[in-house]
């Protein structure tokens, strides 16, 4: 994404997405007043997204996958967008960094997102981390994602790594969300397109050779990231605009309104599954709870969600990409946001997208 908007940049053409206001002018002081723990408990009030804090450290500029620790109490993980190598920091509550770790052997191509399980037989955590952007929609071979035994000390430390490599059933594409389900530990990929889709994995992953993923859904425009619910009763996608609740793949139940970001670029659970956390890039950038009401919470299945911090879906059941369409026709394309935005900015999209590759032919 970064390569992108450094493209456009030149030419003049970065615009802001409908919802952008940029946040990075709040004070340190209001970080501090509103920081605690990521099990926020019993919510100040449904829908009312609060800071928690502020990333400190000036190594973490491009904050692009967020992932709560299953076994170290308030510590959240994260890592940057390309352009960094194989680290990842493990923050504290304060938003100040605990611990930097280096994935051996790994390669930071782009990474774009990171996710965090626990093998139910075992109750070993892992933290996966991906890497599986690719801004020209085809311009890698296959794509890689690295599974790390999460770390047991909060000290600075070089961890080995599983490696996974991937390609796509039906042809390369661009993606910035993954996520493991809690129970059957199968893995997910979410696509960044302005028609998305969800893919998973084989249910048992091959290290000697590439692994296939294949379509099992839709997803929304532009997908930035993913999470599952703890319980692995749904699971979350974030755009740009909002984020959309889901019960399974093509099963959309609702949507929540998230704060306005600079570059929305990550949302994870927290702990209990009653919060959500997002995230962004930048410089000293911001890391928001927003708590979900009751029947969104882990464990609730029900479609009947609250209006006012939940958007019900006209389409309980999402058949195919075209219905995404169709949304966005009725300007409720993704959380609500007017079609004539969607339009304006998905033309400018695809204007940049034909720069880049016009970039990477003379390039080549």
């Amino acid at each position: 994404m970064v390569v992108a908007v450094r493209v456009l940049a030149a030419f003049g053409l970065v615009v802001a997405c409908p919802v952008a206001a940029s946040a990075s002018a709040a004070p340190d002081a209001a970080a501090r007043a509103t920081a605690g723990p990521y099990n926020a408990g019993k919510p100040r009030g449904e829908g009312k997204e609060r800071l928690l804090f502020r990333f400190k450290d000036p190594r973490i500029g491009e904050s692009s996958g967020l992932a709560v620790s299953p076994t170290h109490k308030d510590v959240v993980y994260t890592h940057n967008d390309s352009g960094a190598g194989p680290q990842f920091y493990a923050v504290g509550p304060d938003g100040r960094t605990l611990a930097t770790f280096t994935v051996a052997g790994a390669v930071a191509r782009d990474w774009e997102a990171m996710a965090a399980s626990v093998d139910p037989a075992t109750g070993q955590s892992f933290l996966w981390f991906a890497d599986i952007g690719d801004n020209l929609n085809g311009g890698w071979p296959d794509y890689s994602i690295y599974k790390v035994a999460e770390p047991k000390v909060m000290r600075d430390a070089t961890l080995p790594a599983t490696r996974y490599r991937f390609r796509y059933k039906d042809g390369n594409r661009n993606a910035e969300g993954i996520m493991v389900h809690p129970k059957t530990g199968r893995l997910y990929v979410v696509s960044k397109e302005f028609a998305g889709s969800i893919y998973a994995a084989p249910a048992r992953l091959s290290t000697d050779k590439v692994n296939i993923l294949r379509r099992v859904g839709p997803a929304p425009i532009m997908a930035t990231d993913a999470a599952y619910a703890p319980d692995g009763s749904g699971f979350v996608i974030r755009t740009y605009f909002s984020a959309s609740l889901y019960r399974a793949p093509g099963e959309l139940t609702g949507r929540v309104s998230m704060p306005s970001l600079q570059q929305a670029e990550s949302i994870t659970y927290t702990r209990d599954g009653r919060s959500l956390l997002t995230g962004t890039e930048g410089a000293n950038s911001p890391v928001y709870l927003v708590p979900l009401p009751a029947s969104a919470a882990a464990g609730k299945t029900t479609s009947a969600l609250p209006r006012a911090s939940v958007t019900p879906s006209r389409v309980g059941v999402v058949p195919d990409a075209a219905a995404s369409h169709a949304a966005a026709r009725d300007g409720d394309g993704d959380g609500g946001v007017p079609a004539g935005l969607i339009a304006l900015w998905l033309g400018v999209a695809l204007g940049a997208t034909g720069i880049i590759a016009f970039i990477a032919r003379r390039a080549a």
